[in-house]
């Protein structure tokens, strides 16, 4: 049905005058008149009851106007959350991310995104590296705040780094080594290691064996837990040497970040797919960007 038509009808239902709803309208009465009957004939049924002194509806006109009425205003609502969503001002951005390196950031971040965009729905999804990647590449998710994984540029996906973290022990502050301002990783020979698994972090697990294998030893790994707090709790609990990234320690009182030199780097990244120009996304990349000139995304 042609909304132009719905309007036409508006107008003379309202004004219950040809002329006034002609005049309202700004066209000829006659292309009025023909746009009424025209409706009527594409319903099959009579809107309005005519004659020289007056316009009326019958039955079935008054229930049209009551139902243009919100159609009309459907119609408008309509427009304005298209043009909104254009603008990424309404949607839906689904965020993967991975919790300690963004612990610092990520609250603010959102709220900033949310205050800007307040009628883009936010869904979060924390998962560990590989997942993001592969939720990202399946469009299951917008973007992704996570590490590199192996597979990464096989995946066609594009990235941005955030940051460079380096990897810390993490040790109870009664320990030998709390005191240290750093560490080499020869130091770490014969000590009881705990470090990420290799399939919930492949990028860290692997970095981290090759600062071994670059200091000249096999690291004696006692425990490879599926997150950062197991290994924290493993580390408290006396349980051995924590090996994480910089970003690892917020809070943590009973422990200790020595740095471990020389430094092996953990990039923090956001991937996007290359198709992924929904306006939400696309608003949250560019505050991102914003935040990352600023630096803002520092720890």
């Amino acid at each position: 049905m042609d909304l132009r038509l719905l309007r036409y009808f508006q107008a003379v239902a309202e004004e219950l005058s040809f002329s006034r709803a002609a005049e309202r309208l700004r066209i000829a009465q006659p292309a009025l008149s023909r746009a009424v009957q025209e409706l009527e004939q594409e319903l099959g049924v009579n809107l309005v009851d005519r004659n020289r002194r007056m316009v009326r509806l019958t039955a079935a006109g008054t229930v049209l106007l009551q139902e243009t009425g919100i159609i009309l205003e459907r119609v408008e609502d309509a427009c304005r959350r298209v043009k909104r969503t254009a603008a990424g001002e309404e949607g839906e951005l689904r965020l993967g991310y991975i919790g300690p390196p963004t612990r610092t950031f990520l609250g603010p971040l959102l709220k900033e995104y949310r205050e800007r965009h307040p009628k883009v729905t936010v869904i979060l999804e924390e998962r560990t590296p590989e997942r993001v990647w592969e939720m990202v590449a399946k469009g299951r998710l917008s973007v992704g705040l996570t590490r590199p994984v192996l597979a990464h540029e096989t995946l066609g996906l594009h990235t941005l780094l955030l940051r460079n973290e380096r990897f810390c022990a993490a040790v109870p502050v009664d320990h030998a080594f709390a005191d240290k301002a750093s560490l080499s990783w020869k130091q770490l020979a014969g000590q009881p290691l705990i470090l990420l698994a290799r399939r919930e972090g492949a990028g860290s697990h692997d970095a981290v064996l090759a600062a071994c294998q670059e200091a000249k030893f096999t690291p004696k790994l006692v425990h490879t837990p599926s997150l950062i707090g197991t290994i924290l709790q493993y580390v408290e609990a006396g349980a051995g040497i924590g090996i994480v990234p910089d970003s690892t320690l917020r809070g943590q009182g009973r422990l200790k970040l020595v740095p471990l030199k020389p430094p092996a780097i953990i990039p923090l990244v956001m991937v996007w797919g290359q198709e992924e120009m929904d306006p939400a996304a696309v608003a949250f990349r560019e505050l991102v960007k914003r935040w990352l000139k600023d630096g803002k995304l520092e720890h």
